[in-house]
């Protein structure tokens, strides 16, 4: 396909990155020049110097054939306006960065009226990642599939786990509820495991079960379960915002440091339930004044990482509190993966994974399944697919045993008219399923992407039980 990006800012540049990686045509618009020659030398896209919300900029860039516009610059009313420019000119799909919560409070109204494919916020969908990791404290990240019927949950393995000298076959079997390991974090290397995989004591584990049985199978791993009452939020900017009145549904109770006094005020309008405190997020004093200590769950949403990095180590020293902390720069991932800070959400990463999702699905339109959901995972090592299956195909009506699949692949799950199967690989895939995947490959945009050439005995995932 033929893409335009306009903004070469974070989200640009890994949007380009991946999406150049994947063989399309990506073309990107910015006014900086820098930015654009750096681009140009390390990535294989094309560069134009520009207002991307000009027409004749768009026109350069080759607009009127483009199948894709993607407005990701710090400014809403450029992403809009360009976007709007774009449908005019090109009649091409349009996605808009849009991030003022004044303007996404109307995004319907504006998605109908500038005839936007897509709308993402990123500090939304940051709060509702925080979200999910505050209800589930023992969790690394959490990720949905099939509505939210099965879930993928990464945690960090107790030391004193009795999975641990266990091989994946032993565990399975021994196992009362069904589940697979699709993924096994090692000294931050991951692994697509087989049945012969032994569980290591320091092991990251990404399991994949029924929503039902995840308690019971937490239980039997060692993970110790307990309810959040106190969640502590330092800084009320959008994330924050978002989060504490998401939270507000399950009532714990909820803290936010401000350290604007203006926005203290606003807050506190927004927010009657939520105690808003005017301070210095990151003052000691102050933390240990409002009992971080005794906190269940910390969030470290300011805008700046350094802050949120510092204050998120200070806080797994002093408490035992689920540390969330946000970070902005993405490729920082290297250190960050040495600090103790907890579960990392990171609002940039969040919009380049929808709108890579967005992208994928419409590059497999005419293929013989459609990509519902995409994650990735293990600092961006694996990618988790969910696919509906259309039609069938060369992956559909065999045991998955006697498909030849490529290696660092892994089926997870079937759905099926609504039953959830952990596959062994006596079980197949039909038309109408849904199948949940995981891979070390990039660039799997339709099930059939998951087959090697030939037959053989499957994958890692139907080894385990």
């Amino acid at each position: 396909m033929k893409i335009i990006i306009v903004g070469c800012g974070k989200v640009g540049y890994t949007l380009a990155d991946t999406l150049s990686g994947e063989n399309h045509d990506v073309t990107v618009i910015d006014n900086n020049q820098e930015k654009l020659d750096r681009l140009a030398n390390e990535l294989d896209v094309a560069a134009v110097a520009g207002n991307g919300a000009s027409y004749h900029v768009l026109q350069e860039a080759g607009v009127e054939d483009c199948d894709v516009l993607i407005a990701a610059t710090s400014q809403d009313e450029v992403n809009m306006l360009c976007c709007l420019i774009a449908r005019k000119a090109g009649q091409c799909k349009t996605i808009a960065r849009v991030r003022d919560p004044e303007y996404y409070s109307e995004i319907g109204f504006i998605r109908e009226e500038l005839g936007l494919s897509l709308a993402i916020n990123p500090e939304l969908s940051a709060a509702l990642a925080c979200y999910q990791l505050v209800r589930a404290p023992f969790a690394m990240e959490i990720d949905t599939f099939a509505s939210g019927k099965v879930e993928m949950i990464t945690f960090d393995l107790p030391d004193n786990s009795p999975w641990i000298g266990k091989s994946l076959m032993e565990i399975t079997q021994s196992s009362r509820n069904p589940l697979l390991i699709a993924i096994v974090t090692r000294q931050h290397k991951a692994i697509i495991p087989n049945g012969s995989t032994v569980i290591e004591r320091g092991d990251r584990l990404s399991l994949m079960l029924d929503a039902q049985y995840l308690r019971k199978t937490l239980e039997s791993v060692g993970v110790r379960v307990r309810p959040i009452r106190t969640v502590v939020i330092a800084g009320g900017g959008n994330v924050g915002y978002y989060l504490a009145r998401r939270l507000c549904d399950i009532r714990p109770k909820v803290t936010i440091i401000e350290p604007n006094r203006a926005r203290c005020d606003a807050l506190n309008d927004l927010l009657p339930k939520v105690n808003v405190i005017y301070g210095d997020p990151c003052s000691e004093s102050l933390l240990m004044e409002e009992g971080i200590d005794e906190a269940d769950a910390f969030c470290s949403l300011l805008g700046n990482d350094s802050e949120n990095i510092m204050l998120s180590m200070f806080v797994s020293k002093v408490s035992n509190a689920k540390v969330i902390t946000r970070i902005n720069k993405m490729s920082m991932s290297g250190v960050i993966n040495e600090l103790p800070l907890g579960a990392i959400v990171s609002p940039k990463a969040l919009t380049a994974e929808h709108i890579l999702r967005y992208v994928r699905a419409m590059g497999n339109a005419a293929g013989s399944s459609n990509m519902e959901a995409v994650y990735r995972l293990a600092s961006d090592q694996v990618e988790a697919i969910s696919f509906t299956v259309e039609s069938a195909s060369a992956a559909t009506g065999r045991r998955l045993m006697d498909l030849h699949t490529r290696s660092g692949v892994l089926v997870c799950a079937v759905i099926r008219e609504g039953t959830i199967t952990i596959p062994s690989g006596q079980d197949m895939i039909l038309p109408g399923d849904q199948v949940v995947i995981v891979t070390t490959r990039r660039g799997i945009c339709d099930l059939t992407d998951i087959l090697g050439r030939g037959t053989g005995s499957g994958t890692a995932s139907h080894r385990q039980r």
